[in-house]
């Protein structure tokens, strides 16, 4: 495909700015929910989804497309789960066959997944212009595959759109130009204003029965946490521990579950009587079960940011954070050692009210950060009529 500078005007035959978007786990859905809406009375832009299979379990897929009300995909590369290198590997040759065929104007990617990278790497390698949404996010830790994921995709993305003022920050620091750099808002928190009153009225079935008064809402992913024997015994003790303190609901991610069943460590945390793990939920369900937590515990970079928005209290099993205002504005705290005795103190800090509350939204976060993406790419990308 011949090479288009970003912001050089283009002329298609239908005169339509044709963007295509890579998705592929649970997060990128959540955020491309708000893009698709934003997207869709745009007559001069062709919008299609394009899904590399990153994520295929129903309940981290499937019913995300049918809750958040998002478009199917254009094509499904049906990549299934392998090692990292061998799945990007994959995705590279899946898109670029894509790519190919549906010729794009433009390659948007969300968030830091292996899918986002892979969008992005096939795109520039294809001379196609690139959108990262959520760019400019730092951890500092270079361990975690979504830094690794996010400094690539930044570094080769023409146009870069940030939810917080660190990322801005960032980019700006790693010599980014600035005429690249959008301070925009947040996509995932769009998404969660849209649905706020579907998520209120959710019905939330739990395996063990009525939803506790109080609780608190567990979940973890991170290979950090989950994908070593260290880690995964950290954790479990942690769960053990804060189940003294209040009940605790800890919707298993797939890998996790794996993972627990593998260490013989599964049927230790059934035998708990206030630990009640389940399946994974819909956006909808889960999100209600986060907004009525006294405490969410998790290692996510996306809940951090959601309960920020939603004033719950949140403990994040990490070192550090890429999403700062989340700490300095929100209700965030890191916990970065695995200390039961702190962790029981930290649950009764959040279950007698005494926790930290967010100072405001954090500037932007305000439903409206897909319109401004799009307002952005059409002056950008308008084409010649």
């Amino acid at each position: 495909m011949e090479h288009r500078s970003p912001g050089l005007k283009t002329a298609r035959i239908n005169n339509r700015i044709k963007i295509l978007s890579v998705v592929g786990a649970r997060p990128n859905f959540i955020k491309i929910a708000a893009l698709a809406r934003a997207f869709g009375p745009i007559t001069d832009i062709d919008f299609r989804i394009v899904h590399t299979g990153q994520h295929f379990n129903f309940l981290l897929d499937e019913i995300f497309f049918r809750q958040l009300d998002i478009p199917q995909p254009c094509c499904h590369l049906g990549i299934r789960a392998d090692s990292p290198n061998r799945q990007l590997a994959l995705m590279l040759q899946g898109l670029e066959q894509t790519f190919l065929s549906e010729t794009p104007d433009l390659v948007l990617v969300v968030g830091d997944t292996t899918s986002t990278l892979a969008g992005a790497l096939a795109a520039v390698k294809m001379n196609i212009p690139v959108a990262h949404v959520e760019a400019g996010l730092r951890s500092g830790d270079r361990n975690m595959p979504e830094e690794i994921n996010r400094i690539l995709t930044d570094n080769v993305a023409d146009f870069l759109f940030v939810t917080e003022q660190a990322g801005v920050d960032h980019l700006f620091r790693e010599g980014v130009s600035e005429e690249k750099v959008f301070l925009v808002g947040n996509c995932m928190i769009d998404t969660l204003v849209r649905f706020r009153d579907k998520i209120r009225d959710a019905q939330v079935r739990l395996p063990f029965g009525p939803i506790p008064e109080k609780y608190v809402l567990a979940t973890f992913h991170r290979p950090s946490n989950v994908d070593t024997p260290a880690g995964l015994n950290a954790m479990t003790h942690l769960l053990e521990s804060i189940s003294r303190e209040a009940p605790v609901i800890f919707p298993l991610h797939p890998r996790t579950r794996a993972q627990l069943e593998k260490h013989g460590l599964k049927q230790h945390l059934d035998a708990l009587p206030n630990l009640h793990l389940t399946e994974p939920l819909g956006y909808f369900e889960f999100t209600r079960l986060m907004a009525q937590a006294a405490l969410v515990f998790t290692d996510s970079g996306g809940i951090q940011e959601e309960t920020t928005f939603l004033g719950v209290p949140c403990l994040t099993l990490r070192s550090t954070t890429e999403r700062p205002v989340t700490i300095v504005q929100g209700t965030n705290e890191l916990f970065p050692e695995p200390d039961p005795a702190l962790a029981r103190s930290k649950v009764r800090q959040a279950m007698t009210g005494q926790w930290k509350t967010a100072l405001s939204p954090p500037p932007l976060w305000d439903g409206q950060a897909g319109r401004r993406i799009v307002d952005i790419l059409i002056k950008k990308l308008t084409p010649i009529r």
